[in-house]
C-alpha cells in the first residue's frame, strides 16, 4: 500500500518545484493561511492564530472585514474591469478623499497596483520634472522590488543588483540608535545629518531630482529619525529646488497613531512634494497610488495610463476601508492601543540581553535582537522568538539592516483590542525568554 503524503508536505514541494528559491517563506514548517476574522487568521490544519504581522502591514482594518467584503462583492456583480481608458466612479471618488487628507495643495492622484509601483511613478515624476536622474535615499531604506526600486534601496538585502536607471547618493539620518551619529542627542543627530546632506549635495552635478524617505524605515527595521529631521532636510532641498518624495507605503493611514501620515512628524516646513501610499488602503486588495503636486504630476509629456492600476473591485475596497478606518477613529485606537503594548513589551523585555531596544509608534513596533551581552544583531534569535511566537499562537514578522533580519515587527491590524494586545504580548514575552536562554542569556526569574 502507498503510504498518503501530507497536503502540507505535498503543497510545500510543488511551491519549491514551480516558483523561485529566492521566494522566502516564514518558519521551518511554512503556513498555509486559509481564513480569517477580525485580528485572527486561521491555517489548513485549523490552528488559529493572532496576527501581529497583517500580511506585511496590509490587512490594516481587519480581516473579513463585512464592508470591504460588501463592497467588493456588490461592485464585482456590476463589473470587474474597465482601465483608465473610460470615467470610473470609484476610482474618482477615492482620489478625492485621498487628495484632501494628503495635506498637499492642488493635489493630484495616481493609482497603482502596488506600493513598488507607486515609488516607480514617483521616481519617473520627479526626475522627469527636474530633468535629472540623479536621486538622494537613506541609508537602509527600501523602497519595493523592482529594477528601479532596487536602484534606490539602502538595504542589501534588498538590492540584487548594483546597476541602476539613477545615480543615487545615500544620506544618514534614518537610523536612530546606531551610525557615526548615534552618540549625539536628538538635536545633535539632525544637524550632524543636514550637515551631511549637504556635504552630499556639495558632490553632485548640481540638478538633484528628490529625496524619496520613508518617515519610519519598514523592512530595515522599523527605525526613524528624531521627529522634525525631514522638516529640516527639506529647508535645505527646497534652496536647490529638489523634491521630497514621501514613501507612506507603510507608514500611512494612521498606523503610527500621533499622525495619519508619517511626513506630518517633520511638517515644519511644510508636507512633501510627492506621497506613495500602498498596502493599508485595500485591506488585502491591490491598491498602490502616488499624490504629487499638480504641477510635478502633470509634468510628464508622453501618454500614461494604467491597465489595472484604479480598477473598480480594488477602489470599492479603498472607498470602504477608508470609510470604516475614519468613522471607528482606529488612528486614535493605534495610539491608544499602540501605546500600552509599547509599554508591556518594553517591560517584557526589561533585563533581557537578547534585546537592544523596543521601539515605534502607534501599532507600528519593532524589537531589535542581538546575541546576549553584546551588540551584534541576531537573526537567530528573531528565527527563535518567531517559531517560539508561532507556537503560542502569534504571528509576527521580521526585518533589519545590514542583511540581518533581526528586528520583529509587529503591526496587527489597526482595530487590535487591549486584550488582544496583552495576550500577544504574553506570548511574545514567553518567546524572547526562550531565546534568551537559548542563545546562553541570563533569565532572572
Amino acid at each position: 500500500m502507498t503510504a498518503q503524503r501530507d497536503p502540507h508536505d505535498e503543497l510545500h514541494a510543488r511551491h519549491r518545484a514551480v516558483l523561485p528559491d529566492w521566494l522566502a517563506l516564514y518558519y521551518d514548517r511554512p503556513l498555509e493561511i486559509t481564513h480569517g476574522e477580525g485580528r485572527h487568521v486561521w491555517d489548513a490544519e485549523g490552528n488559529r492564530y493572532l496576527d501581529f504581522f497583517g500580511g506585511i502591514l496590509t490587512t490594516m482594518t481587519a480581516h473579513a472585514l463585512p464592508e470591504v467584503a460588501k463592497a467588493v462583492s456588490e461592485q464585482a456583480g456590476r463589473i470587474l474591469h474597465t482601465s483608465t481608458l473610460y470615467l470610473d466612479r470609484p476610482m474618482v471618488e477615492l482620489a478625492e478623499r485621498v487628495a484632501s487628507l494628503s495635506g498637499i495643495p492642488d493635489a493630484r492622484v495616481f493609482f497603482t497596483t502596488s506600493g513598488t509601483e507607486a515609488n516607480d511613478t514617483a521616481l519617473l515624476l520627479a526626475t522627469a520634472y527636474r530633468q535629472s536622474n540623479q536621486v538622494l535615499a537613506m541609508r537602509n531604506s527600501y523602497h519595493g522590488r523592482s529594477f528601479s526600486a532596487v536602484g534606490i534601496t539602502g538595504n542589501r538585502s534588498w538590492s540584487p543588483s548594483s546597476l541602476s536607471p539613477f545615480h543615487t547618493l545615500y544620506v544618514h539620518g534614518g537610523v536612530r540608535t546606531r551610525g557615526p551619529f548615534a552618540g549625539l542627542d536628538d538635536a545633535g543627530f539632525t544637524a550632524a545629518c543636514v550637515a551631511d546632506l549637504e556635504d552630499v549635495l556639495g558632490q553632485t552635478h548640481g540638478n538633484v531630482a528628490a529625496l524619496i524617505a520613508e518617515p519610519v524605515q519598514g523592512v530595515g527595521g522599523f527605525t526613524s529619525p528624531p521627529d522634525g529631521l525631514y522638516a529640516a532636510f527639506r529647508e535645505v532641498l527646497q534652496q536647490h529646488g529638489i523634491l521630497w518624495i514621501s514613501d507612506e507605503v507603510q507608514t500611512g493611514w494612521g498606523r503610527t497613531g500621533d499622525h495619519f501620515w508619517g511626513w506630518q512628524a517633520h511638517d515644519a516646513a511644510g508636507p512633501p512634494d510627492v506621497l506613495t501610499f500602498a498596502k493599508g488602503i485595500g485591506n488585502g486588495m491591490s491598491v498602490g497610488g502616488v499624490v504629487a503636486r499638480a504641477e510635478v504630476m502633470n509634468c510628464l509629456d508622453a501618454n500614461s495610463i494604467s491597465t489595472f492600476g484604479g480598477s473598480p473591485v480594488t477602489m470599492a475596497a479603498g472607498n470602504a476601508n477608508l470609510a470604516y478606518l475614519l468613522e471607528h477613529d482606529l488612528q486614535g485606537n493605534a495610539r491608544r492601543v499602540g501605546g500600552l503594548l509599547l509599554e508591556r513589551l518594553r517591560a517584557a523585555s526589561a533585563g533581557l540581553g537578547v534585546v537592544r531596544e523596543v521601539r515605534g509608534r502607534g501599532l507600528m513596533i519593532g524589537i531589535e535582537l542581538v546575541l546576549p551581552g553584546t551588540d551584534a544583531p541576531s537573526p537567530e534569535a528573531a528565527s527563535i522568538v518567531l517559531e517560539t511566537a508561532r507556537e503560542g499562537g502569534l504571528l509576527v514578522g521580521k526585518g533589519g539592516g545590514h542583511a540581518t533580519a533581526s528586528v520583529l515587527r509587529i503591526t496587527p491590524p489597526l482595530s487590535l483590542t487591549v486584550a488582544e494586545a496583552e495576550a500577544g504580548a504574553t506570548v511574545l514575552e514567553r518567546a524572547l525568554r526562550r531565546a534568551e536562554i537559548e542563545l546562553g542569556g541570563a533569565v532572572a526569574p
